[in-house]
C-alpha cells in the first residue's frame, strides 16, 4: 500500500471518528451527555494498542493511528466539550478515564498471574507485550490527565490574547499539548521497544496535522452551530483550574449550612463558592453582575459603649432588613465582623447604585443603637465586566470604593459614577 493511500485513509479515519463524536456531543442533551463520555472512553484501550504495535508509513514518515488519529483526536475532544460546557462536565471524563484506566492495570496485572490454556497452536498468548501494555496504559493515563488539564489552561490563557478567535485558540493549544504529549510517550516507546528517532518526528508531525485538521473541523462545526455566548466568555485561570481539580469546595458546602449562625444570611464560605459561579454564568449569557460591599459605621463603638450582645443586636438587624429590602434575584452574604457582601445579577451600574443609595437611606433611618442612634453603612460598587471578570476583582474594586466612602465621612455608596458625591 503507498504511503499517499495511508496518509488519505488516516485523514478518512479522523474526519469520522471526529464527526461521530462531534455528533454525539451536539445532541447530548436529547440522548444524554453519558453516551459521548462513554464511547470517548472505550477508544483508550484501542489508541494505547494501536500506538505500540500499529504504524505504517506517510510520506512524513512513520505513525500510528491510534496516536495520531484517535488519541488526538480525544484530546480535542475533550476540549471542546469543555467550550461548549464548563469545567465541572469535563473534569468527568479526565477523572473517568485516570481512574477507569488504573482499575484496568490492577486488574490486568492480577490476569498476568494465571497459567493460561493454549486452544489451538496458532493462538498464543503474548505475556511480555501484556506486561508492557500495563505500564503504557499507566503512562498513557497519566499524559492524558496533564494533556487534558492542560489543553484547557492553555485554551484559556490564550484568551486573554485573542479572545475572538475561538477556533485559532483551539488550534494552538492542541498543537502545544499534542507536542507535548509526543515528547512524553515517544520516551517511554523509546525505553520499551527501542524505537527509532523517526517514530518520534512522524508522530509529532502527524499529531500536528491532526491538531490543524481537527481545528478545522470544528471551525466548520462552530460556523452551522455557532454559540455566540461562548465565544467571548473568558474565565480566569485559576478559576478552571479549582474547578478541574475539586478545589471548588463543593464538599464544604454540602458539609454545613452556608448560612451565618449570628445573622442568618449566607456565610463567607457559601460566597465564595456561589458568586464566582453566578458571575460567570452572567457573563456568559452577555448580562452584567455587580457587587457591593456593606460596611456598618462606627460599629466598635457599639460595643464598646454598649457590650457585645448589643453589638449583635444592630447585626441582625441590619442583616434582618438588607434581606428584606433586597430584590428576589439579590444574594446577601455576611463577609466578616460588621461587613457584608451583595450581589446583584442581571444589573449595570447605574441600577445597582440606586439599589444600594435606596439601602444606605433605609438604614439611616430604620436602624438604631441601644441609645437611639442612627446606625449608617458605607457601601462600596463594582459591576462585571467593565470593573473586572472575576469576582476576586470586583471584591477588589469594590474594597477600594468602600475605603473612598468611609474616607469621605461614611454614610454614603461610592460607585464608578458617583465619585464626586
Amino acid at each position: 500500500m503507498s504511503e499517499l493511500t495511508n496518509l488519505g485513509l488516516l485523514l478518512v479515519e479522523a474526519v469520522v471518528y471526529f464527526s461521530l463524536m462531534t455528533v454525539l456531543l451536539h445532541f447530548r442533551h436529547r440522548i444524554g451527555l453519558g453516551v459521548f463520555l462513554t464511547a470517548l472512553g472505550v477508544m483508550h484501550f484501542v489508541e494505547t494498542y494501536l500506538a505500540a504495535v500499529f504504524y505504517v508509513s506517510l510520506p512524513f514518515g512513520v505513525v500510528s493511528p491510534g496516536s495520531s488519529v484517535f488519541f488526538a483526536g480525544k484530546v480535542m475532544l475533550i476540549l471542546m466539550l469543555y467550550i461548549k460546557e464548563d469545567a465541572a462536565a469535563v473534569r468527568q471524563p479526565i477523572y473517568g478515564l485516570f481512574l477507569g484506566n488504573l482499575v484496568t492495570l490492577l486488574v490486568a496485572q492480577i490476569v498476568l498471574l494465571h497459567d493460561p490454556v493454549i486452544l489451538s497452536p496458532d493462538q498464543t498468548v503474548d505475556m511480555p507485550f501484556l506486561r508492557n501494555m500495563g505500564l503504557l496504559m499507566l503512562w498513557g493515563t497519566a499524559l492524558l490527565y496533564i494533556d487534558s488539564i492542560g489543553i484547557i489552561l492553555l485554551y484559556e490563557r490564550l484568551g486573554r490574547w485573542a479572545p475572538r478567535w475561538m477556533v485559532l485558540r483551539f488550534a494552538v493549544a492542541g498543537i502545544a499539548i499534542l507536542t507535548f504529549d509526543q515528547i512524553g510517550f515517544y520516551a517511554l516507546l523509546h525505553y520499551l521497544y527501542d524505537a527509532p528517532a523517526e517514530v518520534f518526528w512522524g508522530g509529532w508531525k502527524a499529531k500536528m496535522m491532526a491538531g490543524g485538521f481537527y481545528a478545522l473541523l470544528f471551525g466548520l462545526y462552530q460556523t452551522a452551530f455557532r454559540d455566540h455566548g461562548v465565544v467571548f466568555s473568558r474565565r480566569p485561570i485559576g478559576d478552571v483550574f479549582n474547578d478541574l481539580t475539586f478545589r471548588e469546595r463543593y464538599e464544604d458546602l454540602l458539609a454545613r449550612t452556608g448560612r451565618d449562625t449570628l445573622t442568618g444570611v449566607y456565610d463567607r464560605g457559601r460566597m465564595e463558592i456561589e458568586v464566582p459561579r453566578l458571575i460567570r454564568d452572567g457573563l456568559r449569557e452577555g448580562t452584567q453582575a455587580s457587587v457591593a460591599i456593606v460596611d456598618v459605621d462606627h460599629f466598635k463603638s457599639v460595643n464598646d459603649r454598649f457590650g457585645h450582645q448589643s453589638g449583635d443586636a444592630v447585626l441582625k438587624d441590619i442583616a434582618a432588613r438588607l434581606a428584606a429590602s433586597l430584590r428576589p434575584n439579590d444574594h446577601l452574604f455576611r463577609y466578616g465582623g460588621e461587613e457584608f457582601v451583595i450581589l446583584m445579577t442581571r444589573t449595570d451600574h447605574a441600577e445597582a447604585l440606586a439599589v444600594v443609595e435606596r439601602l444606605r437611606q433605609e438604614m439611616a433611618t430604620g436602624v438604631a443603637n441601644e441609645a437611639g442612634e442612627p446606625m449608617t453603612i458605607s457601601i462600596g460598587l463594582a459591576t462585571a465586566p467593565d470593573d473586572g471578570h472575576s469576582f476576586n476583582a470586583l471584591l477588589s474594586t469594590a474594597d477600594q470604593r468602600l475605603y473612598e466612602a468611609k474616607s469621605a465621612g461614611r454614610n454614603r455608596a461610592v460607585g464608578r459614577s458617583s465619585r464626586d458625591i
